[in-house]
């Protein structure tokens, strides 16, 4: 099995995020739009700020860290697809019911079908 690395990135966090008045707001990215905002303008001290060069390789890009891609699967026609394709997972989408999982994943390990998000029985 092929292991993926992916390229590290830092954590772009929003201006002033540590003053105290800040505490309601979420850790998340936003794009600086004001005119005096010296994150906007890419001061060095203020943090890095998200762009096209921490991509990564067209190689890396959407896989899994043991190098399979990942299927997202809503029934079991869709996990019947995956039968005898290499470097697969299958995902189970988020709104199967806990006794469909149980059916999907019974499925999966007759067909040797590798799934992400497996219920523990």
């Amino acid at each position: 099995m092929i292991m993926i690395r992916k390229r590290n990135k830092p954590h772009f966090i929003v201006p002033n995020f540590g003053a105290p008045n800040r505490k309601r707001i979420k850790d998340r990215w936003r794009r600086q739009r004001g005119i005096d905002n010296k994150k906007r303008v890419k001061k060095k001290e203020s943090g890095p700020t998200p762009s096209i060069g921490y991509k990564n390789g067209a190689e890396v890009r959407y896989h899994r860290p043991d190098g399979s891609t990942e299927s997202l699967v809503h029934n079991e026609m869709e996990l019947m697809t995956l039968i005898g394709m290499k470097n697969v997972s299958a995902r189970l989408a988020h709104d199967i019911s806990r006794r469909k999982r149980f059916a999907l994943q019974k499925v999966a390990d007759q067909h040797g079908i590798r799934i992400v998000n497996r219920v523990q029985i």
